[in-house]
C-alpha cells in the first residue's frame, strides 16, 4: 500500500439524511455492484503524498462552518440509474473555496464545476432503470438534509479507506472536530472505487 494512494472527500450527512439515502442505494443499486455506502464527492483525487497538509486545512475549514442545510430537489437519469439532484448554494460555495485552496493539485475533472448529487442507482440495465426512474418521477416531493462534516478516504485501486472524519465544529455538543477516526455509519469498511 502506498503512501500516495490517492484522496477521495465526501461529504458526512446528518443521520436522518443518510439512513434515507443509504435505504435507497441499498434498494435500487444492483447488489453485486454496490460496495460503497451512500455518498456525495467533492473531490474524486486529491494529492495523497500531501494528506498532512490536505488534513490540517480540512481541519481549520471544518472547526469555522456550521451544519449546512441542504435540499433534494429532484432526479436525475444517469442512463444506467438514478441520481438526487442536490440543490445547495452554500455546499457549493464550500466546494468551490476547498478547489481554490486545492487548485492546483487538482484534476481535470476535480477543478470543474460541482453539480451535487447522491447517485441511488447505476450500472443497471437501461430499461429497468428508465422505468424505475419513471415511478420514483411520479410521486417525487423534495426534502431535506444537513451536511454536517467531511469525510476523506484512501483510495488503493479497490476499497475506499477512511483517512479522516472532519465534523463540523458549530452545532456540536461539544464543541470539537473530529479527524483521523474511522467512520462506523458512513463508512462500513466495504468500499471500493465508484464515481457514483
Amino acid at each position: 500500500m502506498s503512501d500516495d494512494a490517492p484522496l477521495i472527500l465526501t461529504v458526512k450527512f446528518d443521520d436522518p439524511g443518510f439512513e434515507r439515502f443509504q435505504r435507497m442505494r441499498k434498494a435500487h443499486f444492483p447488489a453485486a455492484k454496490n460496495y460503497i455506502p451512500a455518498h456525495l464527492t467533492l473531490f474524486h483525487h486529491l494529492p495523497g503524498d500531501r494528506i498532512d497538509a490536505v488534513i490540517a486545512h480540512l481541519v481549520e475549514v471544518a472547526s469555522r462552518q456550521r451544519p449546512i442545510p441542504c435540499r433534494v430537489s429532484g432526479l436525475r437519469f444517469l442512463g444506467k440509474g438514478i441520481a438526487y439532484e442536490v440543490d445547495c448554494h452554500e455546499l457549493e460555495r464550500l466546494r468551490a473555496d476547498l478547489a481554490g485552496h486545492f487548485y492546483d493539485a487538482l484534476t481535470a475533472q476535480d477543478r470543474q464545476r460541482i453539480k451535487p448529487h447522491v447517485t441511488i442507482q447505476n450500472k443497471a440495465d437501461p430499461v429497468a432503470a428508465r422505468t424505475l426512474y419513471d415511478v420514483l418521477e411520479s410521486d417525487f416531493e423534495p426534502f431535506p438534509f444537513e451536511v454536517t462534516g467531511l469525510l476523506l478516504w484512501r483510495y488503493r485501486g479497490g476499497p475506499w479507506d477512511p483517512a479522516g472524519e472532519f465534523s463540523f465544529a458549530h452545532g456540536r455538543s461539544d464543541g470539537q472536530t473530529r479527524a483521523g477516526r474511522r467512520e462506523d455509519a458512513q463508512s462500513d469498511g466495504d468500499e471500493s472505487r465508484d464515481p457514483a
